[in-house]
């Protein structure tokens, strides 16, 4: 099992392939596997990193007593370090994409692509953002630490599908995921919400974003998301040329809802990345 030391913590990650670098963040509660469909397809021609995020899957929590997105951003940075990668393409989802647009405005000199599934800003657009982010999410933990994770979310999937209907999901594939995964922990589950209930305290200067710039939205998602995906679009360098598309058929989890669309969005992104000249190589180093 391949881990690397990050910050206080070992990481486990999976890199496999040859070629430009495409680097895969995943969602809250998931794991890696979340993106075993992309990766998969695109290490034929592409090194592929996978990991999971400290609190998750192999990776396993921390004596931290709090999480925020800027310690996941910093866990990255300590990744990409100690794996020798020095330009990437990053894909992010939901939680994932907090992260990759974090790293990103911060480190555009490492980033030559972006791509952003389902996820947000940190300033609440609306009311329906305001439930899900300020009320709904926190409001989990409670019944986590009484009932358990799995019985609290097949509670959550039953009251998003109340805001969109299809937002949910093909939630038997998520629970298919997980089976093949460590359990979370009730105390990193408390931690990671915190860190996602936290966010619009970030600062991220979207107009840091010049790179190439995929944002992807789900045709059944929660409409929140969407408003937040024109407004990274809108306030990102026009350099990125950011493309906003709409994943058909497909709920929040668009990589397992729609895996072979998520991936044919993400070789146009990377054609579109090696069509430009510039001083970008995203070939895998050291």
């Amino acid at each position: 099992m391949p881990t690397v030391r990050t910050n206080d913590i070992e990481t486990y990650y999976e890199l496999a392939g040859d070629g430009p670098v495409v680097v895969f963040v995943h969602a809250s509660m998931l794991d890696h596997s979340v993106w075993d469909a992309q990766a998969a397809a695109l290490r034929a021609d592409h090194t592929t990193l996978v990991y999971d995020l400290r609190g998750h899957g192999r990776t396993g929590g921390s004596q931290r007593a709090s999480y925020t997105i800027d310690l996941f951003v910093d866990d990255l940075d300590a990744l990409l370090d100690a794996l020798s990668l020095d330009s990437v393409v990053l894909c992010g989802l939901s939680m994932g994409g907090l992260i990759a647009e974090c790293y990103a405005t911060r480190h555009p000199e490492r980033v030559v692509g972006l791509v952003l599934a389902e996820t947000w800003t940190p300033p609440v657009l609306g009311a329906s953002d305001w439930l899900v982010r300020r009320v709904v999410l926190p409001a989990t933990v409670l019944p986590v630490r009484l009932f358990g994770i799995e019985r609290v979310e097949r509670a959550n999937v039953w009251l998003t599908e109340r805001f969109a209907r299809g937002a949910g999901g093909d939630y038997a594939a998520i629970q298919r995921l997980r089976r093949d995964a460590p359990p979370m922990a009730t105390a990193e589950f408390t931690k990671v919400v915190g860190a996602m209930t936290r966010f619009h305290r970030t600062t991220v200067d979207l107009s840091a974003l010049t790179m190439p710039t995929l944002v992807l939205v789900a045709a059944n998602g929660l409409p929140f998301v969407r408003r937040h995906a024109a407004r990274i679009a809108a306030s990102a360098d026009e350099r990125a040329g950011v493309s906003v598309e709409t994943v058909p058929d497909a709920g929040h989890a668009v990589t397992v809802d729609a895996p072979d669309v998520v991936t044919d969005a993400i070789r146009g992104l990377l054609t579109r990345i090696e069509s430009v000249p510039g001083p970008g190589d995203t070939t895998r180093t050291g």
